[in-house]
């Protein structure tokens, strides 16, 4: 059996966990390609206006998989992911917002797993046990044994990015494109690339923000290169405990990033439309003027123009390294 997971939203994330977790239990994964001008287009066509453009393109990139020849598609129901708190809402609805379009778009079956820890901690163990022996026959033994080598392939990607590697870097055929050019050492910034990993990760959607930066200068700190603990605790420095887990990560990012004076600036990218993104910009927008660290916001939709984001990055960049120069002079 031969089961597609989207290149889109949570892959980012959790590609090592799912895709191990699948092959352990006996199937074949496959990945569908970078995010394109076909995928978007075909995603814009079928999802709600309403929806931010991550959302939209993973429609288009399970039709892409469907394309394939794939005999299933992985879209799991991620409502919690720690206790006393949620996902994004589109997330929760996932599974409910592709099968509505499924007959009509003659996609394969979809799997779905449903993770919820928001009552239990680690609460997703047992789920995704009762998933593989239910779904697949399997024993609890080998599902708990599938479950294992799961958290370690996860485990080893966390590792990775802990020491300062890139998703980019570390998942298959990733990266959209690779810096040209980039200027010597002494003449670079640390900039906080700020965002959901399926915002700032995919080229596409971001017209290469990631390259673009890099060849302007950017050495770039992301929030994945902090332990994950570390963010939730620093995102406690709020007035009112956040609802959304990947919000939470986002919060505490740049709280330690400004705290600790870890960054000369910080490019926030956000989707249109996304309303936990939106609610946390002003927090984040003040924590960045309580600091005096310079922010650039871009949000991102299917619209967004290569020439308009080249020119802020590129002023951005000019601001920074111009800072940069009269703290060496003074010196």
């Amino acid at each position: 059996m031969r089961v597609g997971i989207p290149r889109s939203l949570l892959y980012y994330k959790y590609l090592p966990f799912w895709k191990t977790f699948l092959v352990q239990l006996g199937l074949d994964v496959e990945t569908s390609p970078l995010t394109n001008k076909q995928i978007l287009s075909r995603g814009v066509e079928v999802a709600e206006n309403e929806l931010c453009v991550p959302v939209k393109a993973f429609y288009g990139h399970c039709m892409a998989l469907r394309d394939r020849g794939v005999d299933a598609i992985f879209v799991p129901r991620v409502v919690s992911v720690e206790e006393r708190a949620y996902t994004c809402p589109k997330f929760l609805g996932l599974p409910d917002m592709i099968g509505a379009v499924a007959g009509d778009l003659e996609l394969p079956p979809l799997l779905s797993p449903r993770l919820n820890q928001r009552e239990k901690p680690r609460e997703f163990k047992h789920q995704l046990i009762e998933f593989a022996r239910e779904r697949f026959g399997l024993g609890r033994a080998a599902a708990v044994a599938a479950l294992e080598n799961a958290r370690l392939a996860q485990k080893h990607y966390q590792q990775g990015l802990l020491s300062g590697r890139k998703p980019l870097d570390l998942l298959p055929t990733s990266r959209f494109n690779v810096p040209r050019r980039r200027p010597p050492r002494s003449q670079r910034r640390r900039i906080g690339l700020l965002g959901h990993p399926y915002n700032i990760y995919d080229g596409y959607l971001t017209q290469n923000l990631i390259a673009r930066l890099e060849e302007m200068g950017a050495e770039l700190v992301l929030p994945e290169m902090t332990d994950h603990r570390l963010l939730m605790q620093a995102a406690t420095d709020v007035p009112k405990q956040l609802y959304w887990s990947y919000e939470k990560e986002i919060m505490g990012a740049v709280n330690i990033w400004t705290e600790k004076k870890m960054v000369d600036g910080i490019v926030y990218v956000l989707a249109f439309a996304c309303g936990p993104d939106s609610l946390i910009q002003v927090l984040i927008e003040h924590r960045a003027r309580e600091h005096r660290v310079p922010l650039m916001s871009i949000t991102i939709d299917e619209h967004s123009g290569e020439a308009g984001l080249v020119t802020r990055i590129e002023a951005f960049t000019d601001m920074l390294m111009r800072q940069g120069r009269k703290k060496r002079t003074a010196a």
